[in-house]
């Protein structure tokens, strides 16, 4: 290849970096304004010796945008059996299958509109991997046909710091994987300041992201999944408790080795999580689903110290209901038996 690494990172990357994978019917191929130079001096504004100003933050992060619209990229059709997933991938799994297979029919129907981003396998001379545009390429390899892509010089380095700078765009991205990715940075030897300006992250943020990430493995996060639901002081309460508590990632590990329903959902494996070292960590009066054998839901029921509501659902749920009326008298004659003996 006759291009240098820095000039062909990402080609037309305002046009790919706004083109999220869920809205590929409505590309626009004009390339952005690019970004105004920072001007003037930004003032101290630290908090702490450690923290950096916003503005270097920003003047960092335009420095990196502006090497990657500077690429020029080339079109091809490749073999998606020919490219391997990112070293560094920045999605955790989604709880509905559905979502994906919405997707790919899209394009099925329409046809690819963005072109992925790839570049050569540092290992494997005949081999890619995909820069982003992971979706993409899964459904062009699912769907058997070839997919669109832009071939690009880049380093590792670079790889991460434009896959973070595309993910500060998009919103579908929970705290949690952001924070993943953050680790994986880390553990590629990214330094803080790249991390700051790829993510759009202060040091503050960054600080609070390696406290969970380095108390949880990622194993354990990956099996929570990407929780949706759960923000940034929910993960921050389960890093501190696990850090401070024994056995805690034993307690942690062996409650989500029965987390693995179909109907099961990231979200929920949090709060298993949660609850295995702080027991009392859940929401008050939260529903407590009530199914039968075949996991059909009868019922929701909410406890508290003083009550007991059952809510029925749908016919075999109030079915449900006038059984457990039928079996009232039983249950308070077992009760009383009981009492007497524990009292005898």
């Amino acid at each position: 290849m006759s291009k240098s690494p820095r000039k062909s990172i990402v080609a037309s990357f305002g046009l790919l970096s706004a083109e999220l994978e869920n809205s590929e019917a409505t590309a626009d191929p004009s390339p952005p304004a690019p970004a105004p130079a920072q001007s003037g001096r930004v003032g101290a504004g630290v908090i702490g010796a450690a923290h950096r100003a916003i503005g270097d933050i920003r003047a960092e992060r335009d420095r990196l945008r502006a090497i990657v619209e500077s690429g020029e990229g080339w079109i091809q059709d490749l073999d998606p059996l020919a490219i391997d997933s990112s070293p560094y991938p920045d999605r955790l799994p989604d709880d509905d299958p559905h979502d994906f297979e919405r997707f790919k029919r899209s394009i099925e129907e329409e046809g690819q509109k963005v072109p992925i981003q790839v570049r050569r396998h540092p290992s494997s001379s005949d081999r890619y991997q995909v820069v982003y545009g992971h979706r993409r390429w899964r459904a062009a390899r699912e769907l058997g046909r070839t997919v669109r892509a832009i071939e690009v010089e880049i380093s590792d380095l670079d790889l991460v710091l434009a896959q973070g700078i595309e993910n500060a765009s998009r919103q579908d991205l929970t705290w949690i994987e952001r924070a993943l990715f953050a680790s994986r940075m880390d553990d590629a030897g990214i330094k803080a300041r790249h991390i700051y300006a790829a993510l759009s992250i202060e040091d503050a943020e960054l600080a609070r992201m390696r406290s969970v990430y380095r108390a949880i493995p990622a194993d354990v996060i990956e099996t929570i999944g990407r929780a949706p639901k759960i923000g940034r002081p929910r993960w921050l309460d389960l890093a501190k408790t696990i850090s401070t508590a024994p056995n805690a990632l034993q307690m942690v590990r062996a409650a989500l080795s029965g987390t693995h329903e179909i109907n099961d959902t990231s979200d929920h494996r949090f709060q298993v999580a949660l609850k295995a070292v702080k027991p009392n960590s859940g929401p008050r009066n939260a529903p407590i689903p009530i199914s039968d054998l075949s996991g059909t839901r009868l019922a929701a029921f909410i406890i508290s110290p003083r009550e007991v509501r059952i809510a029925a659902e749908g016919k075999e749920g109030t079915e449900f209901i006038k059984f457990i009326e039928e079996e009232l008298p039983d249950l308070v004659e077992r009760f009383t038996r009981s009492r007497n003996n524990h009292n005898s």
